[in-house]
C-alpha cells in the first residue's frame, strides 16, 4: 500500500491568503458587534495561531496535537462579537476555497491510475485542521477518480505527523504491517522522519515543495510522479 500526504503532494495549493478566506466567511455574518473587517479578524487569528505555535514552517513538526478548526473558528468569531450563519463544516469549506484554492499536482492522477491498475492500495494521512468532510470534498473535487480506501484528517484524530500514533492508526485501518507500506509526502520532518520512525518506507516528493529544503542522500527523493512510476515498474 502507498499512503499520501495531502498538501503539496496530492494537491498543490495556491499561496495562503487568510484575509480572502475571512472575507468570504464574513459575507455570512448575521452579527458583527464591533464592525470588524476581514483584515482585523484575520490579524487576531494570526495572533492566536502564533501563541499556539501553529503553522510555523520551522516548528510545525514540534506541534503534534491538532487544533480542529471548529474549535478555533468558534472562539475566533464569538470572541470578536461575530455570529456566522454557517455550520462549522460550511465555514471550513467557504474559508478554505477562498483562502487557498488547489489543483492536482502534475501527473498525480496518472500515477494513481497506475497504482490502481497494478492493485496497489492507496490512502491519505493529512496534517490538517479542516474537518474530515471538507478534506474529502477538496480531494474528491481535485482528484475525482481517486481510489483512496480512507482519508485520515488529523482534525478528527488529535495526533499530527510526525507522531507515530497517526501512522499506527493508518496501519490498523489498512490491516497491514509497517514494512508493507510506503508513505509519500513533501515535509521532511513531518512526513519523512515521521513515517520512517513508524516503520514505513518514506518517499520524499519535492515536485511542489513550498519551502527551502536540504537534499538527503539516504532518502528516496522524487521530483515528478512519472519517475516514481518508472521505478515501481522495475520492482518485483
Amino acid at each position: 500500500m502507498i499512503l499520501f500526504d495531502y498538501g503539496q503532494t496530492l494537491v498543490n495549493e495556491q499561496l495562503f491568503d487568510g484575509v480572502k478566506g475571512t472575507e468570504a466567511v464574513l459575507k455570512y455574518a448575521t452579527k458583527n458587534k464591533y464592525n470588524k473587517s476581514a483584515e482585523e479578524v484575520q490579524a487576531y487569528a494570526n495572533k492566536l495561531n502564533h501563541e499556539l505555535g501553529r503553522f510555523d514552517p520551522e516548528k510545525r513538526h514540534l506541534f503534534q496535537v491538532e487544533v480542529p478548526n471548529y474549535m478555533f473558528t468558534k472562539y475566533l468569531y464569538e470572541s470578536q462579537g461575530i455570529e456566522i450563519s454557517l455550520s462549522s463544516e460550511e465555514i471550513d469549506n467557504v474559508f478554505w476555497d477562498a483562502a487557498a484554492p488547489g489543483k492536482p499536482t502534475k501527473g498525480i492522477r496518472e500515477f494513481l491510475t497506475f497504482l490502481k491498475e497494478n492493485q496497489i492500495r492507496t490512502g491519505v494521512i493529512s496534517n490538517i485542521s479542516y474537518c474530515r468532510n471538507a478534506v474529502d470534498k477538496r480531494i474528491n473535487d481535485c482528484i475525482p477518480d481517486n481510489n483512496f480506501e480512507f482519508i485520515i484528517a488529523t482534525s478528527e484524530y488529535m495526533y499530527r505527523k510526525p507522531n507515530k500514533h497517526i501512522f499506527e492508526l493508518a496501519l490498523e485501518k489498512a490491516e497491514l504491517q509497517p514494512e508493507d507500506v510506503w508513505y509519500i509526502g513533501d515535509q521532511y520532518q513531518c512526513d519523512i522522519v515521521g513515517a520512517s520512525a513508524a516503520g514505513l518506507f518514506p518517499v520524499w516528493y519535492i515536485g511542489a515543495i513550498d519551502m527551502k529544503y536540504e537534499p538527503k542522500e539516504d532518502i528516496l527523493t522524487i521530483e515528478n510522479w512519472k519517475d516514481l512510476m518508472e521505478l515501481l515498474k522495475k520492482l518485483d
